[in-house]
C-alpha cells in the first residue's frame, strides 16, 4: 500500500482524472507540483517528535518525588519539634524470663544452674525500640522480683521446661503481670511457642490439656477465625496485603511438638473465657492447632508460632526469610513495645542500667549449623 503523503496532491486538467502514483525512485524527478522529500520528512517527523516530548513530560512527572515545599503544603517553619505525648514511655524496658540449660544441649555450659535467652528475643525487643532486663528464672526471687518491677512488659519464651521450678517461675510472674494491669498499669505479656503452651496449662489449671501436633521446623501459613475483629490485636497494624499473604503464603515459622486445637479452648471454661482465638494453623498431618490468641481483657498475646526468628536466627532450614516474612517479624515486635509504651512505670534510671542485658555478653553457638545462632548464658 502506497503512503499518501507520496500521491500527487494535484490533478492535471490535460490528464486522466485517474490518479498518478509516483513511485519512490522518482521522487527526486518529478514536478514542481510534487512535494519535495524534505517536505515529506517534516509531515513525518513533526508529529513523531511531539508524541515523543509528551512520553518524556509524562515519564519526568511519573518519575520525580516532590517535596512538599515544591507543591505549596509545607508547613509553617517550627522554632522545635512538637513534644512527646507525655503519657507515653518513649524508653521502654522489656523483661525477658530465662530457661533452663545452655540453649545448645550443653556444648556451652553443662552447668546443672545454667540458664539462656536466645539472643534473637533480645534482638526482636531492640528491633522496636526497646531495651532488655533478663528475668534469671533461679536467681532468688526477692531479686527476680526487684526485676520486674523494673521493666514494662514481659516477653516468655520457647523452649521445652513445663515442670519444676520454671512452671512455678512463669505462674507467678503471670500473676503478677495480671495484678498490674488491674492495678492500673498497662503491662504487656508476650507468649512464644512454650510460653504459649505454659499459659494454656496455667490458666486452664490442667498441665495434661496440651495435644500433641508434628510442627517442627515448618514454615505455614495463618488462618484467621471466621469473623474476627482484628482491632486493637497484634494484626491491626499489618498492611492490607501483608494480612492477606498471611492466609496464602508460609511467612511464619513452627517448631514445636504440642499445641492446643481449637474444639479444646472452646470446651475449656477457663481458656475461652481469657482467650479470643485470632488464627490456626495446620500441622504435617493436616491436624488444626490454635496458632495465636490474645486474651479478651488483658495486653496479654500468645503465639504458637515464632515471631523472632524470620529476622534473626538462621540455624533450622525452613525459617521464612523472604522481605514479607521480616515485615511480620517487624510488625509483631512493634505492637509489643509500642503496648509496652503505655506503661506508667518509671524505674529510676540506674538501676534500670544495671541490670540491662548489655552487661552480660552473648555466645555464637551457630557453628553447629542447627538450634540458635546466639545466647545468653547465665549461671
Amino acid at each position: 500500500m502506497h503512503s499518501r503523503f507520496l500521491s500527487n496532491p494535484t490533478s492535471d486538467p490535460s490528464s486522466s482524472s485517474t490518479p498518478v502514483e509516483i513511485p519512490n525512485d522518482a521522487v527526486s524527478s518529478s514536478s514542481s507540483s510534487t512535494p519535495s522529500s524534505s517536505d515529506m520528512w517534516n509531515y513525518l517527523w513533526i508529529p513523531m517528535l511531539i508524541s515523543l516530548s509528551k512520553e518524556l513530560t509524562l515519564a519526568k512527572a511519573q518519575s520525580t518525588i516532590l517535596l512538599p515545599s515544591e507543591i505549596g503544603l509545607e508547613s509553617p517553619r517550627l522554632s522545635s519539634c512538637p513534644a512527646s505525648d507525655p503519657q507515653l514511655n518513649f524508653r521502654p524496658v522489656i523483661g525477658i524470663l530465662s530457661h533452663p540449660g545452655d540453649g545448645a544441649s550443653g556444648r556451652l555450659n553443662n552447668a546443672s544452674n545454667a540458664s539462656y535467652i536466645a539472643a534473637s528475643y533480645v534482638k526482636f525487643v531492640e528491633s522496636a525500640g526497646a531495651r532488655v532486663i533478663p528475668l534469671i528464672y533461679n536467681e532468688p526471687p526477692e531479686i527476680l522480683f526487684a526485676k520486674l518491677n523494673l521493666v514494662n512488659g514481659v516477653l516468655f519464651t520457647g523452649g521445652w521446661a513445663k515442670s519444676g521450678l520454671y512452671y512455678e517461675i512463669v505462674k507467678r510472674i503471670f500473676k503478677k503481670t495480671l495484678e498490674k494491669n488491674d492495678a492500673g498499669d498497662h503491662f504487656p505479656l508476650y507468649a512464644i511457642c512454650l510460653g504459649f503452651e505454659l499459659l494454656t496449662m496455667i490458666i486452664s489449671e490442667d498441665k495434661n490439656i496440651l495435644e500433641e501436633f508434628s510442627a517442627t521446623d515448618q514454615a505455614s501459613t495463618l488462618q484467621f477465625m471466621k469473623n474476627t475483629n482484628i482491632e486493637g490485636t497484634v494484626f491491626q497494624r499489618f498492611p492490607p496485603d501483608l494480612l492477606k499473604k498471611l492466609s496464602t503464603d508460609c511467612l511464619v515459622m513452627q517448631n514445636h511438638h504440642y499445641g492446643i486445637s481449637p474444639e479444646t479452648i472452646r470446651q475449656n471454661v477457663n481458656l475461652s473465657s481469657f482467650f479470643k482465638m485470632l488464627t490456626t494453623s495446620t500441622d504435617e498431618d493436616n491436624k488444626v492447632y490454635v496458632s495465636t490468641v490474645q486474651a479478651h481483657s488483658y495486653p496479654v498475646t500468645a503465639f504458637q508460632w515464632h515471631p523472632e526468628k524470620n529476622a534473626f536466627e538462621w540455624g533450622l532450614s525452613m525459617i521464612p526469610h523472604s522481605e514479607d516474612a521480616v515485615q511480620v517479624t517487624q510488625h509483631v515486635a512493634n505492637f509489643f513495645v509500642s503496648e509496652a509504651r503505655k506503661s506508667l512505670n518509671r524505674p529510676p534510671a540506674r538501676k534500670v542500667l544495671d541490670n540491662l542485658i548489655y552487661n552480660y555478653s552473648p555466645t555464637y553457638c551457630g557453628k553447629a549449623g542447627k538450634g540458635y545462632d546466639e545466647v545468653y548464658i547465665f549461671a
